[in-house]
């Protein structure tokens, strides 16, 4: 991922300036701010504002006037106890916001996330930049047989070239066809003076959806965390995952204790059903329980066994 000059030096100016407050900072993620994670190929992650700390989910569980009215051990059992058993209002009392760059195949799976405020970089009043998502070798993958959403085997030799050849051809070609319709160059200066180009809302159609596009991702800590339970776990599309896991280094610079409750309790945590439980406990009374007479369809079996251990 490489920044222009411009957003180099637009970056650099907020960087250096230096603001007092007196509400609560976190020296950690203070650090990071305007600096940008590279993502995929040229994409990116920064932190551009946040609000809150653990502490504040703290003071607004017990709606107390101060910081630091009980000791920090007691704080963290707090936070813990209150991730334990989803009380999600004290976390939404911090927010954080985000500057991002990514493929817009990637954005419109992210925008299903409706909890929060965004504003995306406008293709009908700016031209897109010529930069587009190529996979890495490793994770151009065939179509699971298992899984309709999901990934099988990874391509390999003349197939997975011809791919790539194919991915990086449609989106030159598609892109030359846009500047071509527009009639402006990159800067938005007339290609040819004696024509009229395109209008660009109409011709941003034509782009591939491994063009990159960028917007402003504001949203509370709550939210976030419901974000990355589905977008940084294991199952989740490798495009996606990978902003997710940049954004869970932030969150653990910004709130470590919050985020530590939700890796132990949501992100690295299993939920299982009533039935399930219900299994469980014969189980280790010593009885040999069967999927047939479980009460359990064989995909709800089938999942129990493998998260205990007991898969084939």
């Amino acid at each position: 991922m490489a920044l222009t000059d411009a957003q180099q030096q637009e970056i650099d100016a907020a960087r250096s300036a230096a603001h007092q407050t007196r509400r609560p900072t976190v020296p950690a993620l203070e650090a990071m701010l305007f600096t940008a994670t590279p993502v995929l190929d040229h994409g990116f992650v920064r932190v551009v504002d946040y609000m809150g700390d653990d502490a504040a989910i703290v003071q607004a569980a017990r709606v107390s006037y101060g910081r630091g009215t009980k000791a920090v051990s007691e704080d963290r059992g707090l936070i813990r106890y209150l991730m334990r058993h989803r009380h999600s209002t004290p976390f939404e009392m911090c927010e954080i916001k985000y500057h991002v760059k990514l493929p817009i195949f990637v954005a419109r799976q992210w925008i299903r996330h409706r909890t929060a405020n965004v504003n995306e970089y406008s293709a009908r009043y700016s031209i897109l930049d010529r930069e587009f998502y190529i996979p890495a070798a490793e994770n151009l993958a065939a179509q699971s047989s298992m899984n309709r959403q999901g990934r099988g085997a990874v391509l390999e030799g003349a197939e997975a070239a011809r791919v790539l050849d194919l991915l990086r051809e449609d989106a030159t070609r598609n892109y030359d066809h846009y500047v071509e319709m527009l009639n402006e160059d990159e800067k938005g200066e007339p290609i040819d003076p004696g024509r009229q180009g395109l209008a660009r809302e109409l011709g941003r159609m034509n782009l591939t959806l491994n063009a990159y596009t960028q917007w402003y991702w504001k949203t509370d800590l709550h939210n976030l965390f419901n974000f990355l339970s589905l977008r940084a776990d294991a199952h989740a599309q490798y495009e996606i995952r990978v902003y997710a896991e940049a954004m869970m280094q932030s969150a653990e610079a910004w709130v470590p204790i919050a985020t530590g409750a939700f890796r132990d309790y949501r992100l690295g945590a299993v939920t299982f059903s009533a039935q399930m439980l219900g299994i469980l406990r014969r189980m280790l009374a010593g009885e040999a329980v069967e999927q047939a007479d479980s009460g359990l369809s064989k995909r709800e079996w089938r999942e129990l066994m493998d998260t205990i251990g007991r898969g084939l």
